[in-house]
């Protein structure tokens, strides 16, 4: 199961890329990664991963490629980007910063790190270039529904949401350490703004999570409920 991309900048410049979903992490190709994917740069202080097993950051590996094809890039150029997932394909003129978010957020969302990995059900029902009310809805959901199996199973059921904020404070650490991993590499302001922008969007759900659910309320509530309520 893979996930293909494909940004047009003009003529010269296009880059593809295919996402295998259920990849395992390459001990052997992270050796011929740059210095600042190994695992001790600028580690996450949540990092649950042993420097004695792992040398390298799996999520800094796996991107290293993205980051350097698009160096020195304005995050104001339009760029083509097409999508092929598994179920239909997508095709859109956008800013360069949007269509690396997109990318980047499915490349780490599968990595093998143990704490990015948590988004890997969001990628494998991967919507490009979706906004910050479609990320919160369908994180919301994707929760709620393996609370309902987890009920189903026997086990705890968290309706309060207090899991996933939980979570997400854990991705938070994740994000603010990745930014002072990849500060340094970046030299425009293309990678450096879509890792922006991923990273708010992520924080929208620890930050204000009550904020953002009044503002998905009306994309899930009927005028007739929204009536009887009233």
């Amino acid at each position: 199961m893979a996930i293909e991309y494909r940004i047009t900048l003009d003529d010269e410049h296009e880059f593809s890329y295919r996402i295998e979903l259920d990849r395992a992490f390459d001990h052997e190709g992270a050796t011929q990664a740059p210095k600042w994917t190994r695992l001790e740069y600028q580690q996450c202080n949540n990092c649950p991963l042993s420097r004695d097993q792992f040398s390298h950051c799996p999520a800094a590996v796996d991107l290293h490629r993205v980051i350097e094809d698009f160096q020195g890039l304005p995050a104001v150029k339009k760029a083509q980007v097409w999508v092929r997932t598994p179920e239909r394909e997508y095709n859109k003129l956008v800013g360069l910063d949007e269509g690396l978010r997109a990318l980047l957020g499915v490349i780490m969302a599968t990595s093998a790190c143990p704490l990015l990995s948590r988004l890997k059900p969001m990628a494998k029902q991967h919507l490009p270039f979706a906004n910050n009310h479609e990320f919160v809805l369908r994180t919301v959901s994707l929760y709620l529904a393996r609370q309902y199996f987890n009920l189903r199973e026997g086990r705890h059921a968290d309706w309060e949401l207090r899991g996933l904020v939980r979570s997400f404070q854990q991705l938070q650490l994740v994000n603010q350490a990745f930014w002072q991993r990849i500060h340094g590499t970046c030299h425009a302001d293309s990678n450096l703004k879509a890792f922006l922008t991923f990273f708010s969007m992520a924080s929208s759900l620890t930050c204000s999570l009550e904020t953002q659910l009044q503002k998905i309320r009306p994309l899930v509530m009927s005028a007739g409920e929204e009536r009887e309520i009233a």
